[in-house]
């Protein structure tokens, strides 16, 4: 049993991600496996390294200790996600798409009935009618683009799809409902759903614990692990924390950070009877 907490350091740590990495610690400890830590750094412009060092602290005061290799961290990873998408190209299963967000907003606006998804309204696919000619010239050009996975031939491929969540079941994967979805941004040589599709696979993680809200999320990366030939873990997308006001804690939220809370002399004892969790 290998779990992970897989955090981005663009703040410090609340209650939620407290929550979150005592679902996949005790998880581990439970079958006496290994809980492992994980940097999602790939937004180079958020992530720093004072937050790395506050993760760290948090999680030790919180008896939380990463085990195994050094972390992983995937800004050092992109030549692996660059070989996935290789790997699609070669199948013709990704296009570049050259489309601005204010493009593609006005192109959905100007249609009759937009499809919708998970998300919101689906990319309405304006770069995938690009011959290969055409969109190999604007590239050479240097023109910004991602790549979007055609997601119809994807899924003829891939076929029906499985996985089993702890918490909601047998899932049947439905892909599909996000229409072409970006597994390279334009800065960046991959996407949350690549990146974390392979980490956990080269991780040889067991058991993916997140929050509920990236329930909808399982569709693609269960679709990505047919297509990459990766092994299929079983997850548990667990309850979210909320304030006072029922919304769900983001790092804005400074008064339930972990720090202050310590600072305040919040006790690990109170902090787990504040998110109902058993006693040790």
């Amino acid at each position: 049993m290998i779990t992970r907490f897989a955090p981005s350091p663009t703040g410090l740590l609340h209650l939620g991600h407290a929550y979150a990495a005592w679902i996949a610690w005790e998880a581990a400890r439970r079958e006496g496996g290994t809980f492992l830590l994980r940097w999602e750094d790939i937004d180079q412009t958020r992530c720093r390294q004072e937050f790395e060092t506050a993760t760290l602290a948090d999680l030790d005061w919180l008896g939380l200790h990463h085990a195994g290799p050094p972390i992983m961290r995937q800004s050092e990873r992109f030549p692996i996600y660059r070989a996935a998408l290789d790997s699609l190209r070669s199948r013709d299963l990704l296009y570049p798409c050259f489309c601005t967000r204010r493009e593609i907003q006005r192109e959905i606006a100007n249609a009759d009935a937009a499809p919708h998804g998970p998300d919101g309204p689906l990319y309405p696919g304006t770069c995938r009618q690009l011959s290969a000619e055409e969109a190999g010239d604007r590239i050479a050009e240097g023109q910004p683009h991602a790549w979007r996975l055609r997601m119809d031939a994807a899924c003829q491929i891939a076929g029906s799809l499985q996985w089993r969540d702890l918490e909601h079941g047998a899932q049947t994967a439905q892909p599909e409902l996000f229409g072409d979805v970006v597994l390279a941004r334009k800065d960046t040589p991959t996407s949350y759903h690549l990146a974390v599709t392979i980490d956990d696979a080269d991780q040889g993680i067991a058991l993916v614990t997140r929050g509920v809200d990236l329930l909808p999320a399982t569709h693609i990366h269960r679709l990505l692990q047919a297509l990459l030939d990766l092994p299929v873990p079983r997850w548990h997308h667990h309850r979210l924390i909320c304030n006072a006001k029922g919304v769900r804690l983001a790092k804005r939220d400074a008064a339930m950070t972990l720090r202050t809370l310590r600072e305040n002399g919040t006790t690990v004892e109170e902090i787990r009877a504040r998110l109902a969790l058993p006693k040790n």
